[in-house]
C-alpha cells in the first residue's frame, strides 16, 4: 500500500493539518484503521492523532482517494472531533488508540466460533422448553385420570 498526499493545509485555529492522500493497494480497499497508521508512520505523528474521515474508492480501481485531519496532539483531536468519528478510527477517551486485529481471517474465525456456541446454546433452550412442555401435558393428563377416578 503507496501512499501520495495531494494536498494539505494548515488550520491553526483548531490544532490540526488537513490532508487529502491518494491510496495505491493491490488487494481490497484496505481499512480505515490500515490507512490511519500507514499515514501516521508516513507523517511522524502518533496514530491517535489522525482521524481519518473518508475513503472513496471508484469500482474496479486499485486507488483510494482520503481526506483525513492530523492533529497536533491526541487531546487536540478529543476536543474537536465527534464522537463517532473518534469511535470509527478507534481512539479512546484517554488519547490511546485501541490495536487492529492482526489478521481479520483469525477475528472472523472467533466470531464464528462464538455464533456457533450461541447457536448451541439456543438449541439447548429449546429442547429445555420442549420437555418442559411435555411434562406440563403429562401432569395435565394425571389430573384429568385423577378427577375421573
Amino acid at each position: 500500500m503507496d501512499i501520495d498526499i495531494i494536498e494539505e493545509e494548515e488550520n491553526p485555529m483548531l490544532h490540526r493539518t488537513d490532508v487529502r492522500f491518494e491510496v495505491t493497494h493491490e488487494e481490497a480497499t484496505p481499512s480505515r484503521l490500515s490507512v490511519r497508521d500507514s499515514l501516521a508512520a508516513m507523517l511522524n505523528k502518533d496514530a491517535a492523532e489522525v482521524v481519518v474521515h473518508e475513503l472513496d474508492t471508484k469500482f474496479g480501481m486499485r486507488t483510494t482517494v482520503g481526506y483525513a485531519k492530523v492533529y497536533e496532539t491526541p487531546e487536540h483531536a478529543q476536543d474537536v472531533e465527534q464522537d463517532h468519528m473518534l469511535q470509527r478510527n478507534k481512539i479512546t477517551a484517554d488519547g490511546e488508540v485501541e490495536a487492529e486485529p492482526a489478521d481479520e481471517d483469525e477475528a472472523a474465525d472467533e466470531g464464528e466460533a462464538e455464533s456457533e456456541d450461541e447457536d448451541e446454546a439456543a438449541e439447548d433452550d429449546d429442547g429445555e422448553a420442549e420437555a418442559d412442555e411435555e411434562a406440563a401435558e403429562e401432569a395435565d393428563e394425571d389430573a384429568a385420570e385423577a378427577e375421573e377416578a
